[in-house]
């Protein structure tokens, strides 16, 4: 008795059992739907992970802006003080004298402000000239002070830690007798 799904054929003698053109048919749609069900899982599973990496990148965008924020907000708020003196100081009707007082212990504020956000002025009245820290507006002849000395400040120069956030402007020392070979 033959089985529907099998066809029996004689090579040489011998009886070759194999499935029928129905029988492969059936069993390649079986495998088709397989597949296709994993494909549709893999897809599934791409669109949830692709989802769930723009995600944590927004994640990340709002995090970073919300850092970038506390940062300058953080180094603003010392200076809303200063800002506040100064306003205080431009409505005030008293002397030059007072402006000038007023004003100093302003500058003073700011200082400290800076010095609690680690930024320090650049050495530089009576400093070696240094390339790395200061920059040279002119040099002024003299025999008083030795070669590249710094002899004035223009502009004030500003380090945070070790790293230059500005250099000093500053005029230097030209002595002629000390100039080296």
């Amino acid at each position: 008795m033959q089985d529907d799904s099998t066809v029996q054929a004689v090579q040489e003698g011998e009886v070759v059992t194999r499935p029928s053109d129905e029988a492969v048919q059936d069993t390649a749609s079986a495998e088709l739907e397989q597949l296709k069900g994993e494909r549709d899982q893999l897809l599934d599973r791409l669109a949830r992970l692709q989802a769930e990496f723009d995600n944590a990148r927004k994640r990340e965008a709002k995090e970073r802006q919300d850092a970038r924020d506390y940062t300058v907000s953080s180094t603003v708020e010392p200076f809303l003080g200063v800002m506040d003196n100064f306003q205080l100081a431009l409505r005030s009707g008293g002397s030059a004298e007072q402006l000038r007082a007023g004003v100093e212990l302003i500058l003073k504020q700011m200082d400290d402000a800076l010095k609690g956000l680690n930024v320090v002025p650049v050495e530089a009245v009576g400093a070696q000239f240094d390339p790395r820290v200061h920059e040279a507006l002119g040099s002024v002849e003299t025999k008083e002070f030795p070669d590249h000395q710094v002899l004035e400040e223009i502009r004030r120069g500003y380090k945070i830690r070790e790293k230059l956030l500005r250099p000093a402007l500053v005029k230097i020392a030209s002595n002629p007798a000390m100039v080296s070979d």
